[in-house]
């Protein structure tokens, strides 16, 4: 099964509506609550990145009897040092961003500690592919 999700930059009034959505397919489908609540995790977390840093994006997530695998492709201004964004606490979110709450810098950390396998691939100026398998063991 694939779903796909597209995202605006800068809507926070749908961040998090992709996520929902798959949480209640993994429900309906029965799968762990322990598993699917990593999976929100990391998902929700790379869905609001997409609304607080980019352009656009779009969501694909594939249901395969074995897990979930998710690819998140935004347009935006990439990210120039990966390993910096991986650090916990680091963020380039705007002041306004911060102010609704968002951006303390624990969504790439967050998305790593609930996947099972994770990847990034970034190029500046163009944009950001996030891809994250989270097994239903």
């Amino acid at each position: 099964m694939l779903l796909e999700y597209k995202i605006e930059g800068g809507d926070f009034t749908q961040a998090g509506y992709a996520s929902s959505q798959i949480k209640k397919t993994l429900k309906q489908l029965n799968v762990d609550p322990a598993v699917i609540k990593r999976v929100v995790i990391a998902l929700y977390e790379a869905e609001v990145n997409i609304v607080a840093h980019a352009y656009r994006g779009v969501i694909y997530a594939q249901v395969e009897g074995s897990g979930i695998k998710l690819r998140l492709e935004d347009e935006g201004p990439g990210i120039p040092d990966i390993e910096r964004a991986m650090t916990p606490g680091f963020s380039t979110a705007s002041q306004q961003v911060r102010e609704m709450g968002f951006g303390a810098g624990m969504g790439l950390p967050n998305i790593s500690d609930n996947a099972d396998s994770f990847k990034i691939e970034s190029s500046v100026g163009k944009g950001t592919t996030l891809y994250i398998e989270i097994k239903f063991r």
